[in-house]
């Protein structure tokens, strides 16, 4: 995805609704991911939290972190579920509707209405590269940490999922291709953005790649938000996919590389 195209509000509002385009993502990764673990799962051990603390969530989605998570969340967490699509976080509330007692606002990351101080974590996932202005957000992400609070932001590397741009531009080199970050919130670019704001900062690394063995949800990902192809030619590039697969083998193997910044905000 074009930096323009990952940061426009009325693009991002069409494509978070609800959870649909998302879901055809997930999707993907749920079937074809070579790593077992998960990686909802993953982040969650990553947590250094105790028993009882106040978490807020920013671009929470429809809320898988916590829907794959649920059986080890402590009963003292107090959790804020938050995003920018109202559509969104009707669909997370159904999706965790009767379970751990969850907050939910729409906010927006670069001006959060919550107080000062309050907050023992705050949970970006795989979403500041979609915030406008990064530097604001992180500012106000601070401002509502306790100090020595914990901000946990995920996200992509350069090489992330590099094969779907290169097969988008076999199809088509006049095609755009959306799924990359570029000069946005990457795992190579991220710490000096983190470390303007926050101290202790870390990097955990996510090992895993995909091996896709179907079509149709290789097609649906692209489609979801990858890049802009025409009804009249979607077929056309189905037919184009199937032939790349069967010439690799019957698999097409994609790139992953997803990780965890985890930083702190340094006490008063």
């Amino acid at each position: 995805m074009s930096h323009a195209k990952m940061t426009d509000w009325q693009y991002l509002e069409k494509q978070y609704k609800d959870a649909s385009n998302l879901d055809a993502r997930i999707h993907l990764h749920q079937r074809f991911s070579v790593n077992k673990v998960g990686w909802h799962p993953w982040v969650f051990d990553r947590f250094d939290l105790p028993p009882r603390c106040r978490i807020l969530e920013l671009g929470c989605g429809p809320g898988y972190l916590w829907l794959d998570n649920l059986d080890r969340i402590p009963s003292g967490w107090e959790i804020i579920l938050s995003d920018f699509s109202a559509g969104m976080l009707e669909e997370t509330k159904r999706n965790l509707e009767s379970q751990h007692q969850f907050q939910y606002k729409v906010i927006d990351a670069q001006s959060i209405p919550l107080e000062s101080g309050y907050f023992d974590a705050v949970i970006a996932n795989h979403m500041l590269y979609h915030v406008p202005d990064r530097p604001l957000a992180l500012s106000d992400i601070r401002r509502i940490l306790k100090p020595a609070g914990y901000f946990y932001a995920s996200t992509v590397g350069d090489r992330h999922l590099i094969e779907i741009g290169d097969l988008i531009r076999k199809f088509d080199v006049e095609l755009t291709s959306w799924g990359r970050v570029a000069d946005s919130f990457t795992l190579e670019n991220g710490m000096a953005q983190l470390a303007q704001w926050f101290t202790r900062i870390k990097l955990y690394r996510y090992e895993d790649a995909l091996e896709v063995t179907e079509v149709t949800p290789l097609v649906d990902y692209i489609l979801s938000g990858w890049a802009h192809i025409p009804v009249e030619r979607q077929e056309q590039f189905r037919e184009f996919v199937a032939r790349e697969m069967e010439s690799l083998g019957g698999v097409v193997h994609i790139t992953k590389d997803s990780g965890l910044f985890v930083s702190v905000r340094e006490g008063e």
